[in-house]
């Protein structure tokens, strides 16, 4: 006899395919040291939660133009200081508004992501920062104070960081390219604080009582006025999406000033906090990262 044909609306069907989970490319260096931290144990972290409603590999900053194309997004995260791979990272950045590829962070951010620039601006501005110069003639609005430090403006991590006398200071700004560094005085503080944000939104603070152990972080209690001069900063920057980092140095009268916003690869101390703050933050930064996707599906800037 022939078979009985099947009945039933799905009967003979294939089965419908899964929808297609967006894929992350997240840009890393594994193998980056960096002082007192173990950047790499937190990207591993990262990604393995992020996997949870992503597809994500992880590659190195040198590698991420190359790979670009096959993603939807690009997650730049622990990838060390820039000034280690300029070229790589001019090409990828091309790359990604050549395709299209949104980047999270946007590669229109004004801090630490463009340089340093930004901290003589907010200086000449009057805005709460730590006095900063880039030129030889405006040393003189310092304040006089026995040390400065003279930084590149594309460093990180204290790469390329120096404390000199005022006239090592004037030396310094002559001889490089005009424009390449920028100096402040070495002041007192009694401690440094980092603000954490995902797009306009607090998430934590840390802070480390002993101004000699930078990275020895406690969680930190942020007041309201402390919110206030942080999200200063995050308004001033105007990224809608992305990870800022406001860090801060309160002086000895109180005050807090501005030391950078970080808003390229901001290291997140997530060893540092409670489990239900790192979830917390987890899923707000999924939730982020899932709005510019489809920001970027619908043709949203």
């Amino acid at each position: 006899m022939p078979p009985t044909p099947a009945t039933g609306t799905d009967c003979g069907r294939a089965p419908e395919p899964s929808p297609r989970r967006p894929s992350v490319l997240l840009v890393t260096d594994l193998a980056y040291e960096a002082r007192g931290r173990r950047y790499c144990d937190e990207d591993i972290h990262l990604s393995s939660r992020l996997r949870e409603t992503f597809d994500v590999a992880l590659c190195h900053p040198r590698d991420a133009a190359a790979l670009l194309e096959r993603f939807d997004l690009a997650l730049v995260r622990n990838s060390g200081p820039v000034l280690h791979y300029r070229a790589a990272y001019d090409a990828f950045r091309a790359r990604a508004l050549e395709l299209g590829t949104p980047v999270y962070n946007p590669l229109d951010g004004r801090g630490d992501m463009a340089g340093k620039e930004y901290l003589v601006a907010m200086d000449r501005a009057g805005l709460p920062v730590i006095p900063t110069v880039d030129r030889a003639d405006d040393l003189a609005r310092l304040p006089d104070v026995p040390a400065y430090a003279l930084k590149p403006k594309l460093g990180a991590d204290s790469v390329g960081l120096r404390f000199v006398t005022a006239a090592e200071a004037r030396a310094g700004l002559e001889r490089a390219a005009e424009g390449s560094l920028l100096v402040q005085p070495r002041i007192a503080f009694r401690h440094e604080v980092s603000f954490y944000f995902v797009d306009h939104d607090f998430q934590y603070a840390l802070y480390a009582p002993d101004p000699e152990r930078r990275w020895v972080l406690e969680p930190y209690a942020a007041s309201a006025a402390d919110l206030e001069f942080a999200r200063s900063f995050i308004a001033w920057n105007s990224l809608a999406h992305g990870i800022q980092r406001v860090d801060a140095c309160r002086t000895a009268d109180g005050a807090l000033l501005l030391v950078e916003l970080e808003d390229l690869n901001p290291y997140l101390s997530l060893d540092r906090v409670t489990e239900d703050v790192r979830e917390a933050f987890v899923a707000r930064l999924t939730r982020s990262i899932a709005s510019l996707l489809r920001r970027g599906a619908s043709g949203g800037s």
